[in-house]
């Protein structure tokens, strides 16, 4: 799995357990709506000040939007 679609599977997933929308969650961070639906789909890279910004909103670290998901056994 590419790493840019690990990063938008867990966005999607973190900012929908935290019941925010893409507006909600781009404004917080400082980042244009646009910008965070093209991550989101896997389309755009983000930078790390990017994933720290995103972090910081869903109160989580960093490396966790980068995690892969466990594979099954």
């Amino acid at each position: 799995m590419d790493l840019r679609d690990v990063l938008a599977a867990n966005l999607r997933r973190l900012r929908h357990a935290k019941g925010l929308s893409q507006d909600d969650l781009a404004y917080e961070a400082e980042v244009s709506r646009s910008y965070l639906s093209q991550i989101e789909k896997g389309k755009y890279y983000a930078s790390l000040k990017i994933i720290e910004k995103l972090a910081s909103v869903l109160q989580i670290e960093p490396w966790e939007l980068l995690k892969a998901p466990e594979r099954e056994k």
